[in-house]
């Protein structure tokens, strides 16, 4: 693999990241929304994300990196990062919170797919990938209080 297909591989999620934090930037309300208990501070949503980003990078360079290349686990992998990507849009932007329930429940779904299909073909990104599920579940959790509590 040619270093640039691994620079894209390593550091896509981080630029999708940075693009999608960039044009919500004047749109986050979070510290003004009723939210369920356990919200975390604002602060930590940033650092989270990098690390995710960054592990979610990793996972797919070494999928990639043993010239394993099915094209469903190519195709869930980019469908995750778009359905991620647009959820923030729907609910910061958009104000959709409803939408964005339902949104991430599917993000969910499309997740552990995608951990399934690299259990089969790549071990360590499968792991790679637990602390994102992990998140995504605890956004969907506070995804849904903050549509019930406001």
């Amino acid at each position: 693999m040619n270093k640039l297909k691994s620079l894209f591989y390593l550091f896509f999620p981080i630029i999708i990241g940075s693009l999608v934090a960039f044009l919500i930037k004047n749109n986050i309300d979070y510290q003004f929304l009723i939210k369920p208990p356990f919200a975390p501070p604002k602060i930590l949503f940033p650092i989270a994300w990098t690390i995710i980003y960054l592990l979610m990078g990793l996972s797919f360079y070494l999928y990639k990196k043993n010239n394993i290349s099915l094209e469903i686990t190519d195709f869930i992998y980019y469908l995750q990062l778009f359905i991620n990507a647009l959820w923030s849009i729907i609910f910061f932007n958009w104000k959709l919170r409803l939408l964005a329930t339902i949104w991430i429940i599917f993000l969910d779904i499309v997740v552990l797919i995608l951990l399934y299909l690299f259990s089969k073909q790549n071990k360590l990104s499968m792991i790679l990938n637990i602390p994102y599920l992990i998140w995504i579940l605890f956004a969907t959790y506070l995804t849904t209080g903050i549509y019930i509590l406001n």
